[in-house]
């Protein structure tokens, strides 16, 4: 499974139960770099893709995902499914927020195989990294 995950400066991911920050040119990246592939998300990040054609929300959506598909995860802390994920794409806000729920896992099993900044519609700047293990 690949997961896509946006963290702030200290790995944070949420602050009581409320996202960090929202970016309409993030969501835009993540869509047009599944190349047409399913994007799995919670009902939680169903406002974020309003509108997308490639998304499937539902509930416990990790748990059912394979080898191709996309969990863009917002609210789970993903430390039981490390063995399952193989690529993560990491969006890095270049700022830090409040937050009471962390990105954990160990990235010493993956290789970075690519950094881009880009502008964002909220952020300056945003940094998507993408690690293979």
């Amino acid at each position: 499974m690949t997961i896509a995950v946006c963290i702030d400066d200290k790995n944070g991911m949420l602050f009581n139960n409320r996202r960090q920050s929202q970016d309409r040119v993030l969501i835009e990246d993540l869509v047009a770099l599944s190349n047409g592939r399913k994007i799995s998300i919670s009902p939680f990040s169903k406002e974020l893709f309003a509108g997308d054609e490639v998304c499937i929300v539902e509930e416990h959506f990790p748990d059912k995902a394979d080898e191709d598909t996309i969990c863009f995860v917002e609210n789970i802390d993903l430390t039981a499914y490390a063995d399952k994920i193989q690529k993560i794409i990491l969006y890095r806000w270049n700022r830090h927020y409040p937050s009471s729920l962390k990105f954990k896992l160990d990235l010493s099993p993956y290789t970075l195989t690519e950094q881009t900044d880009f502008p964002g519609s909220s952020h300056e700047k945003i940094t998507r990294e993408v690690y293979v293990r």
